[in-house]
């Protein structure tokens, strides 16, 4: 039977795992994946379809490292934060793609004698295409796979410290990934909250939240390459 301290240091994980879900990177490359939905459930699923990705790796690679005693290079180890910072500016520049094939135009009005400027697209939306499952769960399963590459070096090294054995070390990091897990669907469901609300109120405002997560993607990504060349 697991003792207290042990039991003590699941929770702790558990918690540790949630907190984790809302680092910075994770939440730009998420909000990208969840602004094209529309639902709460879609937006849900993503964010378990990242941690399941995450949680994955982090249990092969945490296993690798304590069973066969393997180390990872330092150099290895921001080559995954790098990858990181290129798979954000991929997913921004994605977005950006799909809202600039929506033909967004200026168009001049008169109205009472004034002339006014109107933006608008002539995108059929009525029609849009409905995403097989697996094409919908396999975007965020890859990206969470990368951010588990990124992270799980660091975590495993520090777990091998507190925990006895092999068998401890996979409970923890499962309870960890079981944590981020939670924390990455109530992520998504959040996000997709006023994505959702902004869809009553037009196209238009949608696409603004779009803008926004793409541009912050892509400025995290750079940030990180940047700290990469300079480091």
């Amino acid at each position: 039977m697991p003792d207290i301290q042990f039991l003590t240091l699941l929770s702790i994980g558990f918690l540790l795992g949630a907190r984790h879900a809302l680092d910075a990177d994770h939440i730009a490359a998420v909000a990208t994946i969840v602004s094209e939905r529309r639902s709460l459930r879609a937006s849900g699923f993503v964010g378990f379809c990242w941690g399941v990705g995450h949680t994955v790796v982090l249990l092969v690679v945490g296993l690798a490292i304590v069973a066969f005693k393997i180390t990872v290079p330092e150099r290895v180890a921001a080559g995954f934060e790098f990858l990181v910072g290129l798979m954000l500016v991929g997913l921004g520049g994605s977005l950006a793609l799909t809202i600039a094939k929506q033909g967004w135009h200026y168009h001049t009005h008169e109205h009472d004698g004034q002339r006014h400027l109107h933006l608008h697209h002539h995108r059929n939306l009525g029609h849009h295409r409905h995403r097989h499952w697996l094409e919908g769960s396999l975007k965020p399963f890859i990206v969470g796979m990368v951010h588990g590459l990124a992270g799980s070096a660091a975590l495993a090294l520090m777990v091998v410290s507190t925990v006895k054995t092999v068998g401890e070390m996979l409970v923890y990091m499962a309870v960890f990934g079981l944590g981020s897990i939670l924390g990455m669907v109530l992520l998504g469901t959040v996000i997709s909250v006023p994505l959702i609300f902004s869809a009553s109120m037009g196209q238009r405002a949608t696409t603004i939240l779009q803008v926004f997560a793409s541009l912050a993607s892509i400025s995290l990504g750079v940030m990180i390459l940047t700290g990469f060349s300079l480091g």
